[in-house]
This record gives C-alpha cells, sequence and structure tokens, in this order.
C-alpha cells in the first residue's frame, strides 16, 4: 500500500501551547485553529489543545465543527459573521464574534438582548494600517461607545502586518491601538499573533492569539523553530518504491532538469504535489533518511520525487522524511519560495494521518 503519510504529535503540540503560557503567563490563550488547525486537522489538535481558555476559527462551519466535537471552550469568528442568518446560531452555540463593518453591527444589534444575556463578548476589529478588516480611527472609538452603552462587553482586537519585522508601520500600529485602547477604557484588549507574543510582552494585554508556532512552525524568517523552543507537530513521510543506477549524461524526471555528473544512486519517493508537496523549488530542496539530508533531484511530479542516494545504505520500503523534525518545514517552504504556513495548510487528503 502506497505510504506517504502524516504523523501529528499530540505531545509535541501540547509543549508548543505551554511555551505561549510561559511567554504570555498573564493573558489568556486564544488557541488559532481555522483551515483545519493550519492543516494538522482540528480533531486530532483539540485534545492536546484542550486547556485553551478559547479557540479562533476564520468561519461558523469551522466553529460548529468544534461544538460538534464536544468541546466548549469560548470561540471566536475572527472575520464575523458573513450573513444575517448566521447570528441566532452563533448565540444558540455560544459563539462570539468579530466586528469589523456596518452590516455585521446592525446585524448585532438587531440581536442585542440575546447575544448580551448568553454572555457573549462582541470583538471589534481596528483598521490600524493593515487595510483588510477593521474600523479606522474614530470611527471605531464612536462604536465601541455604542456598543459599550448597549450593555456589551467588548474586546479591541488588532492584527500586526509586519510583526515578523522591524517595519515603520508596526510603530503606527501600536499606537493607534493604545490611543483607542485609552480612549474607550475600560475594555478588554488583544493584538499578539506568534510573532508578537515573542516580540512584545508588554503588548500582551487581555488575550493572545497564538497560531503557527503551536504546530512548531517559525512565525520568523530569520529565526527557526529550535531557537525559539518550539517543536514540529507534523511530520511528513513516504517510502522509497525504486532505486535506480544512472550514470553520467543520464537526466532525471519530466523536463529532463537534472542530468548527472558522475555514477549516481537515485531513490524515487512515493510523495508529490497530489499530495500537498511543494513543485517548484527557487532554491535547492533537501529531504532526511534517518535524520542525514540528501538533495531531492529533478521535479517534482504527481505522486513521485527523486532523490540522491548515493552511498546512503537504503531499500524499498525506507521512510523519507519530507519535513519534520529533521528537516524543518520552513526550510522547505523558504527553497520552494514561499512560507511554512502555506505548506501546512495545503496538504490533501490523499496522505494517510496518524497520531503519535
Amino acid at each position: 500500500m502506497r505510504q506517504a503519510t502524516i504523523y501529528i504529535d499530540s505531545a509535541a503540540l501540547q509543549y508548543n501551547f505551554q511555551r505561549v503560557k510561559q511567554l504570555a503567563p498573564n493573558a489568556k490563550i486564544v488557541s488559532m485553529v481555522k483551515a483545519n488547525a493550519y492543516g494538522h486537522g482540528v480533531k486530532d489538535c483539540l485534545a492536546a489543545l484542550a486547556d485553551s481558555d478559547a479557540f479562533g476559527v476564520a468561519c461558523l462551519q469551522e466553529a460548529l465543527e468544534i461544538r460538534d466535537l464536544g468541546y466548549q471552550q469560548p470561540i471566536t469568528l475572527i472575520e464575523g459573521i458573513f450573513s444575517a442568518d448566521e447570528m441566532p446560531i452563533v448565540i444558540a452555540q455560544n459563539i462570539e464574534c468579530i466586528v469589523h463593518h456596518q452590516q455585521q453591527l446592525d446585524w448585532l444589534l438587531a440581536h442585542k438582548d440575546a447575544y448580551i444575556t448568553q454572555g457573549l463578548k462582541i470583538w471589534v476589529k481596528l483598521n490600524s494600517g493593515m487595510n483588510r478588516l477593521g474600523f479606522k480611527v474614530p470611527e471605531i472609538i464612536d462604536v465601541i461607545h455604542t456598543l459599550k452603552a448597549e450593555g456589551f462587553t467588548c474586546v479591541l482586537a488588532m492584527h500586526f502586518a509586519n510583526a515578523d519585522a522591524d517595519h515603520p508601520l508596526n510603530e503606527q500600529q501600536k499606537a493607534q491601538f493604545l490611543q483607542v485602547k485609552n480612549a474607550c477604557a475600560p475594555i478588554l484588549a488583544s493584538c499578539c499573533n506568534s510573532a508578537a507574543i515573542y516580540k512584545w510582552p508588554e503588548l500582551h494585554f487581555d488575550f493572545v492569539r497564538p497560531g503557527i508556532m503551536l504546530y512548531g512552525a517559525s512565525p520568523f524568517a530569520d529565526q527557526n523553530v529550535h531557537t525559539l523552543d518550539l517543536k514540529p507537530v507534523m511530520t511528513l513521510t513516504a517510502e522509497i518504491i525504486a532505486l535506480n543506477q544512472i550514470q553520467p549524461g543520464e537526466q532525471v524526471g519530466y523536463g529532463s532538469t537534472f542530468t548527472a555528473e558522475r555514477d549516481m544512486t537515485i531513490a524515487i519517493v512515493s510523495i508529490g504535489y497530489g499530495d500537498g508537496y511543494p513543485r517548484a523549488y527557487v532554491q535547492p530542496n533537501f529531504v532526511a533518511i534517518q535524520g542525514q539530508l540528501t538533495p531531492m533531484i529533478g521535479r517534482v511530479s504527481m505522486d513521485m520525487i527523486a532523490i540522491d542516494v548515493t552511498g546512503l545504505t537504503v531499500k524499498l520500503g525506507t521512510t523519507v522524511e519530507l519535513w519534520g523534525k529533521n528537516r524543518l518545514v520552513d526550510e522547505v517552504a523558504t527553497a520552494n519560495g514561499t512560507i511554512g504556513y502555506e505548506l501546512l495548510c495545503r496538504m490533501s487528503a490523499r496522505p494517510v494521518r496518524k497520531q503519535i
């Protein structure tokens, strides 16, 4: 049987969650489990995150999946509701919403009594320069004053555009957030994603919202998970299904993009872009066999890749780590010209999934 396999390490996930608690001991933790827990499988991850104060998701469908699995923690819809008919459902299921535009605000006010009676907080999104979602200053101050006057418990929320880098917009965003927070005091506040949790402990406030760090990938381009004291949660493996001896001048794969310059042993591995493994590389890429890195050669096919195993002791069925503890997903992403988030989130349903 073809064995492209995703292993989810629950102990590593719990370890990373504890790292958040160490870094932000006075804040409540909203664990981000949107996009099927960043591709890790929300069903497989929630038990390891059961001590979370709340969960964060992108849409109602994701929230209802958590409820169907039996978890009763608060859930925040970080994009809010998408239609008026979702509001009675979120109230009945004790799901909290962000509001980021007037129509959502109108839908909320139309269900004011039921929402407040359920003890649900309303998260109000500040657009401080990222220009995706949110109310700008001073509109958001008026919105929050209106909601507080109506009896809502509000959380001022914001998202950094450049928390992973030194960028002048960071200071502008901080200043606007503090301006609104002070103008609307007292108010609960939340602005720290994974990168901001590390960089700005003074901004942890009431709620932090860890995402990628929970899953053992780095929010920073210049720091790996070992530096950040995190553990990779997902390991993607496949097996060697063929071994070929090639001579100088022979070529490998579609487009014949690789030409051997010496006698080589190459292995064919049962993984490809049909499994979610990335195809296009801007830098050389490597896989790991028994902890040792070895290069991938030629193009990625839908179902297979070729690797150089010259001098290694391998056989049919030998396990190859595409990413995990020895070859970090962020390293593969860099070679692919993207970020670890994307690779984790776009895994297909084809690989077998197992918990360890």
